[in-house]
Order: C-alpha cells, then structure tokens, then sequence
C-alpha cells in the first residue's frame, strides 16, 4: 500500500476512544541473538500490541509496570509514558518502559490503522541503513574475513570488536591486576573503568593498532568499519589507542569510557582525529543532555530497547542535530524492536544507521509474520506501510521453538494487578 492517503485510514474494527489496556504478558526467548523478553499487551476490543525490553533484562521490569497501565488508553501514547517513565533507569532498567512503549505505538498504529512512524512525525527516508555487529576473532585474518562475509551477504557497514580482550596473553601489553586478569569473559565486571586500575602498555597500542591494519588490509578501506568493546581501561589509555587507530579510518570508537564521565568523553573527543560515540546505556533524552552540551561526543547512540521506546529515542535524535551530532541505533534485538527501531529511524532527520545482531542468527526474520521475505536488503530494511509496527502478529511456533527453558509462555501475569505505591514524585 502506499502513503498516499494513510491519514484517512480508520480500523473500524477498533474504537479508539473506548480502547483499554486489559492486560500485559511476557515471554524470554534465548538465542535470538541473546535473552528477550517479549511483551504482549491486550485490550478489550481484541487489538493486540508487541514490545520488547532491552536484551538481559529483567522481566520484573515489565510486570511492575502492569497494575499503572491497565485501564489506560494505550492512545494517549505520551500521558501513559509520562505516567510509567519514572520506573525506568539507565541501561537494562530502562527495558520495561521502553518495551511498553513499543507496544503503546503499536496499539495505537492497529487502532487507526497507520504505521508507527506516521505517528511519530512522518518520515525522512523509505530504508533504513543497517549495520552489521561482528564479535572478536582472535586472528585479524580471520576478522578481516568475517568482514567480507558481512559484505557479500550485502551489508554495507559493519562493526568489529576490538580490545584489551586481545592483550591477557600477550606478555607486557596490559598493566592489569591479577583479578582483571583471571576474571571469566561472562562475568560481569561491576568496577567502572577509571578505577580498575587497568592500563595498556605501547606494546599492546601498537599490536591492535597492527590488528586493525591487517583487517584492512584484507577488507580495504572503503568499506565503513565501527569498533567496540575495547575493555575496561582509563582514559589515557584509551586516547594512546585512539591516536594509533587514527590512520584506519574508522566510522566511531564506541563506549571507550562509562557515558557518565562527561568531561572524561570531553577530554577523550578533543584529543583524537576518530569519532567518539556512546549512548547505549542512557535513559531518555535529558540523559544526553551533558554530553551534548560539552560537545562531548560526535555520535550519539541510544538503545530504543532502554532509551525510552520510539518517542522518547526520536527526542534524542532531535536534541543531538541541533548540536550538530548525528544519532545511530544500538541495537541486539528480535525483528520487534528492530522494527521500532525501524521506525526511529525513518522519522530522524540526523539517523545514521542501525545496530543488527542477528547476521548469524537462523530464522531470525520468521519470528514475526506480514514482513517481506528477506527483510534485509542490501544491508537497508524498508519502512513498512502497515500499521503499528509494521509486522502482523508473531510465529508462535518459531517463538516457542526459542522460549528460554526458565520461561513461560505468556502466563498469568494477574499477581501484579495489584501492584501499588505511592508513586507521586513531589510531596
């Protein structure tokens, strides 16, 4: 269908201003790329809407928030928001109300049967750039071949991970105490950077800065390139390794530091000639304000999973352009909020592009029906025309096939009915 005339659509199937929130449920799949959770919001007239939290988070996140949205209109989109938004936080905390407001959009696009995007403005552009994420090889070789894998499969950007993670064996490249050095890759570091003690020797700037230039060698420098997840380090460290990266060309150093050093990113920004970008963690828009006003960062990149949903990321997108900084999506996610994502980014005039996890992942596309065969196209995912979201329900079976095994299928959640607290945030 096309856009021509989308404004005059109705579902008369659906009566907008009758249309109540009777229930929220939830499902965690695994491997999709990693651990989701799924949110089915119903309503009394049948209209069903999708969400999903940020990937890993906790499922707590959501069901507190069901006994504050049933009842509601899930078309006053930004009153339901506004009422539920004190309950997020940064990173996966940030998941439950995101997710919900992925729904809201999506009940409310099937209510009057328009795309979320129109909702949301309107669109600047009918594709979505992608990128394509890519974890660690050991061998630069063999990243630089995972790479043009990406690109015959037609990505046309792709990011790498690149890091201490390369050093722990390389004798005289970390300065590191013996905990940095033994902990588990899966164990979840809780010592923010600053205070790990961790610093990176010449020895170890000059073996990534060789890694980084074998990848090149065998991808070539037209091809654009992020990079991520260098490890927990400070920031002198990090600014040695950046100037030693500076001649790679790279789209953007990624999440160097915590996002909450503000003048530490100020300072890590003004010292390389290689874009600095963050985000991935922070919640809402006023989030993103210190950075933006330090001039901080040169690329901003909320999680929509976390950020605060559709609305609320578009915010985000609006504030950084007049900054004069571009916004790219993180993203790892099922096609759900990828779709959301979708949506931000066809209504943000400063999008880049958008994080995509699932390269490597079978059957991906299948979890959700009514999108075209073969979503991604030349490394671009088009702006669909139908409403919500886009997609026209889930694959029951696909989902179950992937229901994590502590999980079940979108069970009684009516022990949270009754969930209250004084929630009022002024006396």
């Amino acid at each position: 269908m096309t856009e021509l005339g989308l404004e005059n659509r109705l579902n008369t199937g659906a009566r907008s201003s009758d249309l109540r929130i009777t229930d929220v449920r939830v499902a965690e799949l695994s491997g999709v790329p990693m651990r989701h959770t799924i949110i089915r919001i119903d309503t009394n007239q049948g209209v069903t809407g999708w969400g999903e939290a940020r990937d890993q988070s906790s499922v707590n996140y959501v069901l507190m928030l069901k006994s504050r949205l049933l009842g509601e209109n899930p078309c006053n989109v930004e009153k339901v928001f506004r009422k539920i938004r004190q309950f997020g936080g940064p990173g996966r905390q940030g998941g439950g109300v995101s997710g919900v407001e992925m729904a809201l959009l999506d009940l409310a696009g099937k209510a009057y049967d328009v795309p979320a995007w129109l909702l949301a403005g309107g669109k600047y552009r009918d594709e979505i750039l992608v990128y394509a994420d890519t974890q660690e090889q050991s061998d630069p070789e063999a990243m630089g071949a995972k790479l043009l894998e990406r690109q015959r499969q037609g990505f046309q950007m792709v990011k790498m991970d690149v890091g201490l993670s390369l050093l722990w064996d390389v004798p005289g490249a970390v300065i590191a105490r013996p905990v940095e050095r033994t902990r588990h890759p899966k164990d979840l570091p809780f010592t923010m950077h600053p205070f790990t003690g961790t610093h990176i020797t010449q020895l170890g700037v000059e073996y990534i800065a060789d890694y980084v230039a074998r990848v090149r060698e065998v991808v070539g420098y037209e091809l654009p390139i992020a990079a991520d997840h260098f490890g927990y380090m400070d920031v002198d460290s990090c600014i040695r390794l950046a100037r030693a990266l500076e001649p790679f060309s790279l789209e953007w150093l990624e999440d160097l530091i915590p996002w909450q050093y503000t003048q530490q990113w100020r300072q890590l920004t003004e010292s390389i000639a290689t874009p600095t970008c963050t985000g991935e963690d922070i919640y809402l828009a006023e989030g993103f304000k210190p950075l933006l006003d330090a001039q901080a960062i040169r690329v901003a990149h909320p999680d929509p999973a976390s950020a605060g949903g559709i609305l609320e990321t578009k915010k985000i997108g609006d504030l950084a352009q007049g900054y004069g900084v571009p916004m790219a999506l993180h993203l790892a996610a099922t096609p759900i909020a990828t779709m959301a994502s979708v949506a931000i980014g066809a209504v943000t005039e400063n999008f880049l592009a958008l994080e995509f996890h699932a390269a490597d992942v079978p059957g991906w596309a299948d979890l959700v029906t009514g999108l075209p065969e073969g979503i991604l196209k030349d490394g671009h995912i088009a702006v669909p025309d139908g409403p919500g979201l886009g997609f026209t329900g889930i694959n029951e079976e696909a989902m179950r096939a992937r229901l994590h095994p502590q999980s079940q299928w979108f069970a009684d959640t009516s022990s949270w009915d009754g969930d209250w607290s004084y929630d009022r945030q002024w006396g």
